[in-house]
């Protein structure tokens, strides 16, 4: 493991931590994807998953996660059509960061509520 003390992110997008951002980064992409590790999902399932979400941004996030080759977008040829979106092989090694983030969350979520609160009331 590299020595974090050591580690430099330059301003420019060779920047590791700024890749992976870029990937999973925005208010929807992660919740995407963390949805997506239990199996393939419906555009509407994903929607009503997410229900704060816009078609719009939904298909915007959906478009740029597909593109980064992290999520595939399967269409079967039936009427009314049906599309499923499911995570690619490569989408897979997202997996271990996505916990990560649960789990932080989890840990977390009372002290950054409550100090946002705090900040609020300043």
């Amino acid at each position: 493991m590299k020595d974090v003390k050591t580690e430099k992110c330059p301003d420019t997008q060779a920047c590791p931590v700024a890749i992976t951002v870029d990937v999973i980064g925005g208010k929807w992409k992660a919740k995407i994807l963390y949805n997506l590790i239990s199996g393939p999902k419906r555009f509407n399932e994903l929607g009503r998953l997410m229900p704060a979400t816009t078609k719009r941004m939904l298909t915007l996030q959906l478009r740029e996660l597909e593109q980064d080759g992290i999520v595939h977008r399967e269409i079967y040829r039936e009427i009314p059509p049906k599309v499923e979106y499911s995570l690619t092989s490569f989408g897979e090694t997202l997996k271990p960061i996505l916990y990560l983030m649960r789990d932080w969350g989890e840990m977390y979520e009372k002290e950054v509520l409550l100090k946002r609160k705090n900040s609020e009331n300043v």
